[in-house]
């Protein structure tokens, strides 16, 4: 067969995560896919899935839902997906994390970050020996590897040394379907679906040991009685420190509409993460008007920029100072409000399906 031409050839995207419930590896394949309809591509794309194809899915144009079903995730994923991409003619394949050697020399995959090399303990013995046997197997046989910053290029290629030369940076946009709330609004959502009539703090994660929440509760206890404000900590229970303090106040899961609303009501959003790759909630937090303080960690200050207040310290007791000093500056708070929408807005899909359709078109030769 000869070389593909550089525009027209076939994609095949594993995009099995788009249709489960709203976190970081699922908004990216749904931003990709809103990103690749605006920019109308001429590269083919298809989508395969082991579930039928759900409404309101963006499809690029020309592409098509390939329904594959299986025996197992595992074999779907290694089996089943490239052998049927590779029937339909699929010059290239799109992953993230794992790569079966059935892709043959052009395969993609995705890395978001290697943090369960970064720090081991982040991790249950499971996830991190499943993890640290994958990724470097579809480093290695990669054609090119995606991540979403410099962080996590230099961690990768510090740790996967196959990947080296092979990583393009792709920066994460903020949810293709997320939209900011008229304040008054979103107090009236928050009050009543949550119940929550007082200001309060918000922080966006699973409660993870890499997301380290604990120094978020514990900052805010820490807060004086003249900030009446309650910590809302939204996202899965997950594993690890579950310390909470009066002022916490966990909702669980939200839907994105509730999420906006949350975002655009909060005095302040706190990013207290030990590590990441990336940092989605920091420009959804700018996006939505939310001023955002967060970490040094891992990615946090190259995503926020000069938009954020950035902390180094890992003490409850600096981080309770530096938030009662942000509510104390309402001058302060509007400038960042301002600064984080134009961050927010330096960050688009469409922006990341051009640089992704480059991976494809340098993979496919």
């Amino acid at each position: 067969m000869g070389e593909p031409n550089r525009d027209r050839f076939r994609v095949a995207l594993d995009v099995r995560l788009v249709q489960r419930p709203s976190t970081g590896d699922s908004t990216y394949w749904l931003g990709l896919l809103h990103g690749l309809c605006r920019i109308g591509s001429p590269i083919e794309f298809l989508l395969f899935s082991n579930a039928p194809q759900p409404r309101g899915i963006p499809m690029p144009p020309g592409s098509s839902w390939v329904e594959l079903s299986s025996r197992s995730e595992r074999w779907w994923s290694f089996v089943a997906f490239p052998l049927a991409a590779r029937r339909m003619g699929a010059e290239v394949l799109h992953t993230q994390y794992s790569l079966s050697p059935l892709a043959g020399r052009r395969g993609v995959t995705t890395i978001h970050d290697v943090s369960f090399f970064v720090e081991p303990s982040w991790f249950r013995f499971k996830d991190r020996v499943l993890l640290r046997s994958l990724v470097p197997l579809a480093a290695r046989l990669a054609s090119r590897v995606i991540t979403v910053s410099e962080t996590s290029r230099r961690d990768i290629e510090r740790h996967l040394p196959a990947a080296h030369g092979k990583v393009r940076v792709v920066p994460n946009a903020p949810h293709p379907d997320l939209r900011p709330v008229e304040p008054s609004e979103a107090r009236a959502v928050v009050a009543d679906r949550f119940g929550l009539e007082g200001p309060y703090l918000l922080t966006v994660a699973t409660r993870w040991p890499r997301k380290n929440l604990a120094l978020a509760t514990q900052a805010a206890e820490l807060l004086p009685a003249s900030l009446p404000h309650s910590l809302v900590l939204t996202g899965k229970p997950g594993w690890g420190d579950e310390s909470l303090g009066p002022r916490s106040r966990p909702v669980g899961y939200v839907q994105l509409q509730e999420l906006a609303a949350l975002y655009s009501a909060a005095d302040l959003y706190l990013a207290p993460s030990r590590y990441e790759g990336f940092g989605i909630t920091i420009l959804e937090a700018f996006h939505c008007g939310c001023p955002v303080l967060c970490s040094a960690g891992g990615a946090q200050p190259e995503v926020a920029g000069d938009a954020a207040e950035v902390l180094e310290s890992w003490r409850p007791e600096d981080w309770a100072e530096a938030i009662r000093s942000l509510l104390s500056d309402s001058s302060k708070l509007e400038r960042m409000r301002r600064d984080g929408r134009r961050r927010a807005a330096d960050f688009r899909w469409e922006d990341a399906a051009r640089r992704t359709c480059e991976v494809y078109r340098e993979a496919a030769q």
